[in-house]
């Protein structure tokens, strides 16, 4: 239970860290047009219906918007539980097509994704393993998994957000390489998913579009550690995140921060995550 004292202290420790000094680091991909992503879900477009000079007001003063279209699923992002079904089944055993009806999910829906604010660990596998990155198709194993922990002397406690890294973002500007239709695409695997919810995380994330390990020319045909972290488990999944320059501080553990849009009844939103650390932490 938590107490008003423990409130208390979290928060002045909380003020304290900020005093000295604090640096963030964005792992979050920029929105653009021609972006990587997954072909199941619309393309990100963006335009301007109003432009400067459309409409000038009589003291000589114009504006500009934007008309924005994307999946929820483009960029990085977070899966609500809706997101994926088995057998017909949400999360909790409901009935997909029933909660579907009238176009939009009030129960498992991103709008029940609170904010996190809450620490955050980063699995760097490949480094790790003494690579830059895993070649495609990799499946990363429990064994990865707790050989990376012990390498980087990382625990994982409940409540936590479990960042994997696979190296796979280094290849973000060449669209066809990072969805890896034809190479594959490192991740974890069925076994690697139950290990890690194992561990009670609120949230588990990595570098890539879908997550888990893509078979060679296979796609996204099969992808069975969704069902077990969001069908079976509850675990809500984070996709292509920007790990690479992170990753080269050396730090495992820091603050994390992500707040999906209140979008009711979607099966997942855009974010924009943050790693808080202590100024001059790592390298």
């Amino acid at each position: 239970m938590t107490t008003d004292t423990d409130t208390d202290n979290g928060t002045q420790a909380l003020l304290n860290l900020v005093a000295l000094g604090i640096t963030v680091h964005d792992l979050s991909r920029p929105y653009q047009q021609g972006m990587p992503q997954s072909p199941n879900h619309p393309r990100y477009m963006h335009s301007l219906p109003r432009r400067h000079g459309d409409a000038v007001r009589a003291d000589g003063g114009s504006a500009a918007n934007d008309l924005i279209v994307l999946g929820t699923h483009v960029g990085t992002h977070i899966d609500a539980l809706a997101h994926v079904s088995q057998g017909g089944l949400l999360h909790g055993g409901l009935d997909a097509g029933a909660e579907q009806a009238g176009g939009q999910f009030l129960h498992g829906g991103i709008q029940d994704v609170e904010p996190m604010v809450c620490r955050g660990v980063l699995l760097d596998v490949p480094t790790a393993l003494g690579l830059e990155t895993l070649g495609g198709g990799y499946e990363i194993t429990p064994n990865d998994l707790h050989h990376t922990m012990k390498v980087q002397g990382t625990d994982l406690r409940p409540g936590d957000v479990v960042l994997v890294r696979s190296g796979w973002g280094r290849h973000w500007h060449n669209a066809d390489a990072y969805i890896g239709h034809v190479s594959g695409v490192p991740g974890v695997g069925a076994p690697g998913a139950t290990w890690l919810a194992d561990r009670s995380p609120r949230a588990i994330g990595a570098d890539t579009i879908a997550f888990e390990r893509v078979a060679p020319g296979e796609g996204h045909g099969s992808l069975p550690a969704h069902r077990i972290l969001l069908v079976e488990r509850g675990i809500n999944i984070i996709e292509t995140l920007d790990l690479e320059t992170f990753a080269t501080i050396g730090v495992h553990e820091f603050l994390f921060v992500l707040s999906p849009l209140l979008l009711i009844g979607a099966t997942g939103s855009p974010v924009r995550p943050l790693a808080v650390t202590a100024s001059g932490s790592g390298a």
